[in-house]
């Protein structure tokens, strides 16, 4: 068993729900990247997406854009996000990460390549937000073949024929976008909505469904978690550490900002 069917498997028996934090490699700072990684698990963090800056991230919304635009000014690279893995791993040896992402840098670095230092730093699976289903299988095969999962998104655009085929690839888990648009806490969330697709979704697919966009504080994700087998949290995570004068209050804050989500969502089975 990989380090995701561990964790959803034990959570499934538990009766709770996963926690997915999102953060930027390198914001607020290269050096608070793993303090914040570890403090987001001791807060209750399940799996972690683990966000590789690019130049163009057309899927994200501001607080985002800037947070990649800021850790590329700052050098944090590829090499530096392996770094960043491999760092995490001395001590932490059960929390799936995953890179979330573009195509490109994992197109110039090489898809072999990439697979294979990902795998060796400690990466569990990657999410390539541009990299369509119909076109997914070369670079799937090739993940897999380094022990690499490749994460697939669905979203409420997605059509019966496409879910089907995304539901049948998915590995690790599959990332549902709960709204139309770009990341960010929104108040643009449909909890009825999406939990329609959710429950479709989680009748076809052979992992577990996460929902995503829009979650942004312990309400949001009390909200969304019946119908989802977790929720993730980026944009609000971002803007709440994005202050931080050091690398021990950046972990400090993100631990403040997870704890009330993991309490909520925890509440809702009693």
């Amino acid at each position: 068993m990989n380090r995701f069917d561990t964790t959803f498997a034990a959570l499934k028996a538990q009766g709770r729900k996963a926690l997915v934090p999102f953060v930027t490699a390198g914001d607020p700072s290269l050096a608070a990247t793993v303090p914040v990684m570890h403090a987001l698990v001791a807060a209750g963090a399940d799996v972690i997406e683990l966000g590789v800056p690019f130049s163009d991230p057309m899927a994200d919304g501001p607080t985002i854009q800037r947070s990649s635009e800021l850790a590329l000014g700052r050098g944090a690279g590829l090499r530096f996000v392996l770094e960043v893995v491999a760092a995490f791993r001395q001590t932490d040896a059960t929390t799936p990460v995953v890179l979330m992402g573009y195509l490109n840098p994992v197109e110039i670095h090489g898809a072999q390549r990439f697979a294979r230092e990902a795998a060796d730093a400690g990466v569990d699976g990657a999410l390539l937000v541009d990299l369509p289903p119909e076109e997914a299988d070369e670079t799937r095969e090739i993940f897999n073949r380094h022990g690499l999962q490749l994460i697939a998104l669905a979203a409420p655009t997605t059509t019966p024929e496409r879910a089907a085929l995304l539901c049948e690839q998915a590995q690790g888990y599959l990332y549902y976008v709960s709204f139309a648009g770009v990341t960010g806490a929104s108040d643009r969330l449909d909890t009825q909505a999406a939990g329609e697709r959710l429950r479709a979704l989680r009748a076809q697919s052979k992992v577990p469904v996460v929902a995503g966009f829009g979650i942004k504080d312990a309400a949001s994700a009390a909200a969304m978690a019946p119908d989802a087998d977790g929720v993730v949290v980026g944009s609000a995570l971002v803007k709440a550490i994005s202050e931080a004068a050091s690398p021990q209050q950046a972990a400090e804050l993100a631990g403040n900002f997870l704890r009330p989500l993991r309490e909520a969502l925890d509440q809702g089975l009693r």
